[in-house]
Formats: C-alpha cells, structure tokens, sequence
C-alpha cells in the first residue's frame, strides 16, 4: 500500500515537497530556525529520507540499531518528540494533497502506521544516549593536498567515542551554519583524541568547498554523533581487501590504522583510484605503511590519466584482473557511482555479499 500509494505523487515530488516545507513551516513557525537558510539542497533531502525509509523497511525490526542511531543523531537538531508527530502530519497531508481522489483513508493509515515505528524506534535511541547533541571541535591543522583536496586535523573539546571506519556530520558553523555533512575520520582512536578528516570541495557542494577553501586554523566546528556499521571483525581470520576511491581513502585508513595496532596473520591488499595522478593525494602515506608493514600491499589506479605508471582505469576494472577474492572480506568507500560500479564486480566475481562491507558518500 505504500509503495502503491506513493505511486500517485511521485510525478508531483518536487511540488509534494515544497508543499510539504510550506505546512510545517506555516504551522509551526519556530521549526524554520531548525533548517539552512538555503533550502534548494535541503528541499528535498528531508521527504526523500522519510518515504525510502517507509518505502524500504518492510521489516522495521531489521533496522532497529540504525534508526536507534539515526534517533541519536538527530539530536544535533534540537529535535524533540513533538517534532516527530509535526512532520509525520505534513508528510501525509502532503501526499493526499497531490494524490487526487485516488487516495483513501487507508493509505492514511498504512503511513502512519509505518512512520510511527520508525519515529519510536528513532526517539529511543535519542532516548539512551547520554552525550551530548553534539561536540565543539577546534581546527589544528588545514593543509591543501590539491585545487579541491584538504585534509584537516580537528581536535574535540571532549571526549567523542568512535570505531575505526565510522562516520559522523560536521558543521561549519562559521562558514554554512545549520547544514550537516557526513565525513569518515581517516584515523583510528588515539589518544590525543585528534581526529583527521579528508574532503573533496563537490562542485557546488557548499559545505564541502567551505571545508576546503575557508576553514582555518582555529576555527571551530561541530561534530555529531557517530554512526556507521563499515567497521572491522577482529574475529576474523581472512584476508582483507579494501578498495578506495579519491578521498573515499579516509575511513580506509582509518581501519588500516586500527589494523596496525594488532594485526599479525592477515594479508591486506588496498586499492587505491581516481581520475588522475593529483587525485591519489594520500600515496605517499599509504606507501610509507605498506613499507613498514609486510602484510600490507597498495595498488593504485587512475581512471583518465594515460601518462601515469600505475594501472589504469576504474578500480573496480582493476580490482578484477587480480584475485581470485571469494575468500576474502571486503570494505568499499567512495561515490556512489563507485561503490556501485565495485559491488557489481564483486558480484559478478561471486564474492558473498555477507563479506562486503560499503560506504557510499556525495556532498
């Protein structure tokens, strides 16, 4: 009924959307402050997220650890339960508003029912978490790795937990305040509780090019709560392989670094591409590990760059001419377009899909 329901405004979206916004805003003034000042990017990120989730979680208690983090997430907001009833309000009145007569107080009902299992499940795990909504964190270091590459060093105020390969939002409160984007660290846990973040400025993307082009030394950002399941088994006995695009490398190394800590008898085969040789702008890093570390090997590759000596072409092309993987666990970081591109290689070399871990990021 979902599924089948959504059917009769999806040709509307863009409209639903903005209709959507104009009800909760209209209602409740004081949610606007919540939001960017420029909301053409957010405008649709919010709806989308909700009808996916509704649309794809046919088993709700199968997610429940990633709504619970999700909840937790959401607190940097400052959203409360009240919120939730707000916006699941507007989402339906939304969608009856553009489906026409077609719509019955049925479908009424099955996207209440399916977004009051995901609100709870959201606001108990904002419920549990006793941090805080989110951590202030001082810039220590910037350093411009290339025309649109930065990697920086952020330096919390508190402590804030976190397992090798996952990620969290920042904000640039100086720069773009109220928009929130998802970056990996590129380290493990230390204990100086620095953390390291690679990004690439994405066309427009106005966080990203903040990151890049105008975060300074001593600037402060926010940073959110962790989230992510791209984490290491250390039950695990078999080789790893780790494929990455472009700074796609940041959680990569950051689970490269907790292998240092303690791994002995597993081999580790990292792939590294990008479009050219400008764009590997970690190598010399990840050459000086593999020199000091016997079971690490590092394979580079450049998808539009004829004169470089590595391989050539898209990593997932190259990830496939060595081999054979089936037994091997995956991990798999880069743009989407990437890690589907890797996932369908691995699929077809008949790597179980139980074994491959992903994250997939854009701005």
């Amino acid at each position: 009924m979902l599924k089948e329901s959504w059917s009769l405004v999806e040709e509307h979206q863009d409209k639903v959307a903005g209709y959507f916004y104009a009800r909760l805003f209209l209602s409740h003034p004081d949610l606007r402050e919540l939001f960017p000042v420029h909301m053409d990017v957010q405008r649709t990120r919010l709806l989308g997220a909700i009808v996916t989730a509704v649309q794809t979680l046919e088993d709700p208690e199968r997610f429940d650890d990633y709504l619970r983090a999700l909840g937790r997430d959401h607190r940097k907001f400052h959203v409360v339960p009240e919120h939730y009833e707000v916006v699941g309000g507007a989402l339906i009145e939304s969608m009856r508003a553009f489906a026409g007569e077609q719509w019955g107080v049925e479908y009424d009902q099955a996207w209440a029912d399916a977004y009051a299992v995901i609100a709870a499940k959201m606001l108990s795990g904002a419920d549990a978490d006793q941090n805080p909504p989110y951590w202030y964190g001082e810039v220590v270091q910037h350093e411009r790795r290339s025309r649109d590459i930065a990697v920086f060093t952020v330096l919390p105020l508190q402590p804030l937990e976190f397992r090798a390969g996952q990620y969290l939002s920042l904000e640039a409160t100086r720069y773009q305040p109220r928009l929130w984007r998802t970056y990996s660290p590129a380290n493990a846990p230390r204990r100086d509780n620095t953390l390291e973040f690679h990004v690439r400025a994405l066309g427009a993307g106005w966080v990203s090019s903040a990151l890049v082009r105008k975060l300074q030394v001593g600037d402060m950002i926010k940073l959110a709560a962790p989230m992510g399941s791209m984490t290491l088994d250390r039950r695990s006995t078999r080789d790893a392989v780790f494929v990455a695009g472009g700074t796609g490398l940041a959680p990569i190394k950051s689970l490269l670094e907790e292998l240092t800590r303690y791994n002995r008898t597993r081999w580790v085969h990292v792939f590294f591409g990008a479009r050219t040789r400008e764009d590997l702008y970690d190598l010399a890093d990840l050459n000086r590990l593999a020199a000091r570390y016997p079971w690490l090997s590092v394979v580079t590759a450049c998808s539009d760059d004829p004169g470089f000596a590595g391989e050539q072409g898209n990593i997932s092309d190259v990830v496939a001419r060595y081999g054979p993987w089936n037994e091997h666990d995956f991990f798999v970081s880069g743009s989407g377009a990437m890690v589907k591109s890797t996932l369908r290689t691995l699929a077809e070399l008949q790597v179980p899909s139980i074994r491959v871990k992903y994250d997939a990021f854009s701005d």
